[in-house]
């Protein structure tokens, strides 16, 4: 069969063209960077949660505290009990969001109820698990920023600085995951991190004059 094209179309538009004539059924795969937000959420966000409540913290015992024991035991606490908050919130919100969809599945369509089941719903406990995990990843940051240093003025220095290249780091793999503007999504997660910990770190402060 003959194929016929508009002699009006530009040449790259008659390139597409021809192609689609000649293979009429294949397709075009576009990438829907929205699949993405379920995990970038939990393993990102997740990451810099860990990351700057860690070192706000830290930052905030370290403001009445200045002993390097006082300090990593305080990261760790802050590691601890951030990652299982996270797994336990993050658990119970999918395992919710996990029962509407299961019902809704139950009353649209018996037939195809376990293919649609094992295929398309949302897992809770791997939620829970990855983001426990990118929690802590991001809380070992500070961690190991002060880890090795005993000199109180150079560990509260240490840490800031480390903590400001890691925020500036997750800010931006966010926003190239994401296809979001890199400087500027770097640029709002590390301003937002100086202000957390310096609000924790003057606070604290403050109420520890007050000989509480």
């Amino acid at each position: 069969m003959e194929t016929t094209l508009p002699t009006s179309l530009p040449p790259q538009h008659l390139t597409l063209e021809l192609q689609k004539q000649t293979n009429p059924q294949q397709e075009i795969e576009v990438f829907d960077y929205s699949k993405r937000a379920q995990w970038l959420r939990a393993a990102v966000l997740g990451a810099n949660d860990g990351l700057l409540s860690t070192a706000s913290l830290m930052m905030g015992v370290g403001a009445v505290r200045k002993d390097f024991k006082t300090m990593i035991l305080t990261g760790i606490a802050g590691l601890v009990a951030g990652a299982l908050s996270m797994a336990i919130g993050e658990f119970v919100s999918v395992y919710s969001q996990y029962d509407i969809e299961l019902a809704q599945m139950k009353r649209e369509s018996k037939d195809q109820f376990e293919v649609e089941k094992n295929k398309s719903l949302p897992k809770p406990l791997q939620a829970a698990v990855a983001s426990a995990l990118a929690f802590g990843v991001g809380a070992v940051v500070p961690l190991l920023g002060a880890a090795f240093i005993k000199e109180y003025v150079v560990r509260v220095g240490v840490v800031v600085v480390v903590v400001s290249l890691a925020l500036l780091g997750f800010g931006g793999l966010g926003a190239v995951l994401g296809k979001a503007p890199v400087v500027k999504s770097s640029l709002r997660v590390l301003l937002g991190g100086w202000v957390a910990m310096g609000i924790t770190f003057g606070f604290t402060k403050l109420i520890g004059s007050t000989g509480l």
